[in-house]
């Protein structure tokens, strides 16, 4: 029987392109692209997506083909949407679980919770240290990337499901407003996670002692921001 095909969006192992995955993409070959794939997040992470080649990443990674980044995946937005889609779905997962959980609330925490907790339990879930979140702060200086992969994220389910639960809830602001706070919130969510993330990797001290209790101050701090007053134009 044979299987529905599915886009490139929706199958992180697809060739560069979309179409067919790969043969080879198993056994050694699959190791080599997820090498890849790591090295590509740390370098990027530490370094910026722009400032790093195909050739350093193959490099770095030990490949004998300075060409295999893009055998494997062919452009860099290619291989930038492999990097987030490694952390992607496990983060989505999460998401939606939390979702489900806080369906019909009103309170306008609980789904600023599902907004920035699944990221940060994903983070703390990994092997320590990570890059993910350095790599996300990396990849928000570029307008055009951010862009692709933003709206990638705004397609899954779980991130519509909390932004109509955030929508019924958040008080009446507006346009301006509320674009401003939609994009404080986003920078300190990136940011945030990226400087404590840093912190861990260079052994340094941290305001909260685990990721569970950083998550909890930063929803505080995003709730109380879409709560805070506002000015209304011709009072400043």
């Amino acid at each position: 029987m044979t299987r529905p095909s599915l886009s490139s969006r929706a199958r992180p192992d697809m060739g560069p392109h979309g179409g067919r995955p790969r043969a080879e993409a198993t056994g050694r070959s699959a190791q080599s692209r997820e090498l890849l794939l790591e090295t590509a997040e740390r370098l990027f992470a530490e370094h910026g997506i722009v400032a790093v080649s195909n050739r350093q990443i193959s490099e770095a990674a030990g490949q004998g083909n300075n060409s295999a980044v893009g055998y494997h995946f062919g452009t860099k937005l290619d291989l930038v949407r492999a990097v987030a889609r490694r952390h992607s779905a496990d983060i989505d997962r999460r998401r939606e679980e939390m979702a489900i959980r806080v369906t019909g609330s009103t309170d306008v925490r609980d789904w600023v919770d599902c907004m920035v907790r699944p990221k940060i339990d994903h983070l703390d879930s990994l092997e320590q240290p990570t890059w993910y979140g350095r790599f996300v702060a990396q990849l928000m200086t570029d307008p055009a990337l951010s862009e692709v992969v933003q709206q990638e994220a705004l397609e899954t389910r779980s991130l519509r499901l909390v932004l109509e639960g955030l929508e019924r809830c958040r008080p009446e602001l507006p346009p301006e407003v509320r674009s401003e706070r939609d994009d404080m919130a986003r920078q300190l969510i990136v940011h945030t996670v990226a400087e404590r993330e840093r912190a861990l990797a260079d052994d340094l001290p941290t305001p909260r002692g685990t990721w569970p209790a950083a998550a909890t101050g930063l929803v505080d701090a995003i709730t109380g921001l879409w709560l805070a007053p506002w000015t209304p134009q011709e009072d400043r």
